[in-house]
């Protein structure tokens, strides 16, 4: 029995782990406290029990440590609240993602420490691709990649040549560093050429063969779009039980709706894709080095209707620099910047709808489960 469909109904926040066949729940605690000390958690700030059918094991914050780092589960905070001397990044990165999802106010289940040990390692490869990544802004019709890795079909999209590795690829098209260029990407691309270089690189450790047969499927066809997210993704939180708004962990997709229905009008500014770096920090791949913060990108998409312009051939368009000077100008106001986060730090409205809601989603997005005998990602059948 999988762990989702195992998890009780009247489950607590936090983790849900199920051991592997043969492992006593004894043994998988002795494990998970064992996990948690290597990512300098002490047991007195967790509490580990098991479910009411004995098929798990609950493990989450207690109140006093959710009300001391997460208050009113808002993770905004935790890198600056967790961090101690002496920590490199990657360390300090992986503590604030099991601290966040310790801090889930929905349950998060895993079908044993690999699966969890690997959604963790998994979500640390995200950020880091997704810091390094520096693109330029393009509509899909305009985009391109690497020569030397990809080329492009008609029907199926950029794909990986024979004999190029699908982790190198995926940084040539991404990472400036790789090639010396920028190439042109839309957010929502973006977005999934850095989730699958962070699957592809746990992959790797975890789970070879998955990785070869993801490598094959991209000489074969692009999975994008609403099939990568069935194909690679699960959605945490859902619009009649949606997240708190300030709840992110780090490695998540975040989608920020543009809720102003002239400027959505406008190609590429339907809303902001994103992945939610840690330390409040979002993903800004047109200027890596200027990552957002929460109220930043909200006061940002509250001015793209300031920003539309036609051309002159009366196409719309975005006029950056005068969503640039507002942003700036309302952040540095207080009262205004006030006003304009009261309306857009709300949930967004229905797909379609444009009234009262702000640009939140109710929802997170990250991978699916990646090990042997318990991924969940299932290839598309190749013709």
């Amino acid at each position: 029995m999988s762990a989702a469909a195992a998890l009780p109904t009247d489950h607590a926040a936090g983790l849900w782990v199920q051991p592997r066949p043969g492992q006593t729940l004894a043994g998988l605690q002795r494990q998970l406290f064992d996990w948690l000390a290597s990512h300098g958690l002490e047991e007195r700030r967790v509490l580990c029990h098991a479910d009411e059918s004995g098929h798990g094991l609950r493990l989450r914050l207690t109140p006093e440590a959710l009300a001391a780092w997460a208050p009113g589960f808002d993770t905004l905070e935790l890198a600056a609240t967790l961090r101690r001397d002496g920590d490199s990044d990657d360390a300090a990165l992986a503590r604030e993602i099991v601290v966040a999802m310790l801090a889930a106010p929905q349950p998060m289940a895993f079908d044993g420490m690999d699966e969890l040990q690997a959604r963790v390692g998994v979500r640390g490869h995200i950020v880091r691709a997704a810091a390094r990544t520096a693109l330029a802004f393009r509509t899909d019709d305009a985009a391109e990649r690497p020569a030397d890795f990809w080329h492009y079909d008609e029907e199926h999209g950029f794909l990986l040549h024979e004999g190029r590795p699908l982790i190198d690829a995926l940084r040539a098209a991404t990472q400036p560093e790789a090639t010396g260029r920028r190439y042109d990407f839309s957010c929502y691309r973006a977005t999934e050429y850095v989730i699958l270089l962070g699957i592809a690189q746990e992959l790797a450790l975890r789970n070879p063969a998955l990785l070869e047969a993801v490598t094959r499927a991209s000489r074969r066809r692009a999975i994008r779009s609403g099939a990568f997210h069935e194909v690679f993704l699960t959605e945490f939180g859902s619009l009649a039980q949606p997240v708190p708004p300030r709840y992110y962990v780090p490695g998540a997709r975040v989608w920020f709706r543009n809720p102003h229905a002239g400027s959505a009008d406008v190609e590429g500014y339907e809303g902001s894709w994103v992945i939610y770096l840690g330390g409040g920090r979002f993903s800004n791949f047109w200027q890596r080095e200027r990552p957002y913060g929460l109220d930043d990108k909200c006061v940002e998409i509250h001015h793209w209707r300031h920003g539309v312009e036609a051309d002159a051939d009366g196409a719309l368009r975005m006029n950056e620099g005068v969503v640039e000077r507002r942003t700036a100008a309302t952040l540095a106001h207080p009262a205004r910047r006030a006003a304009v986060l009261a309306r857009m730090q709300r949930l967004r409205d229905p797909q379609g709808v444009y009234a009262a809601g702000g640009c939140i989603d109710a929802t997170r997005e990250f991978p699916r489960p990646l090990c042997p005998g318990t991924s969940t990602i299932a290839l598309p059948a190749l013709a």
